[in-house]
């Protein structure tokens, strides 16, 4: 009970009892093609050789730290790699729980498909929406402005 499992779901799922979880909220890998990165910093209080402003006028010392990294490209293989993770998933729920997937317009409309055979359009609740205005201004395609959560 309210534990974090670090791990993929998939092998992390086998240590929790079947129709025990109320809630999943599951953000996947968006099958981009590319490798995903993120730069990560620490900082250290510094007020004679800081380089970056914090409250208060306080000075900072920022260092980058190597951070993890993995291939986010499946392919057509996409719905092979989520949907058995979902499965498992929706075996632990119990029969009040509710299952959120986040996902982008790369494969949003595959996997809800797939849910819908996989758990009956009619257990389709709803569609969230997570509109942004961040991010880089393409110029050779319209860009992304939200996000998809079932």
């Amino acid at each position: 009970m309210n534990r974090i499992i670090l791990g993929d779901c998939l092998d992390a799922l086998n240590d929790v009892p079947e129709r025990s979880v109320r809630l999943i909220y599951v953000d996947p890998p968006f099958n981009t093609g590319k490798v995903q990165k993120r730069d990560r910093i620490r900082t250290t209080a510094d007020d004679t050789g800081g380089t970056r402003g914090g409250f208060a006028g306080k000075r900072y010392r920022v260092e980058r730290v190597e951070s993890g990294s993995y291939g986010d490209d499946f392919g057509t293989d996409y719905l092979d790699f989520l949907m058995p993770r979902l499965e498992s998933g929706v075996r632990r729920l119990t029969p009040d729980g509710s299952l959120f997937v986040h996902l982008d317009w790369r494969e949003v409309h595959y996997v809800k498909v797939a849910l819908d055979h996989l758990l009956g359009r009619d257990r389709f609740m709803n569609e969230i929406v997570w509109a942004y205005d961040f991010g880089g201004r393409s110029p050779r395609r319209w860009p992304a402005k939200h996000d998809t959560i079932f």
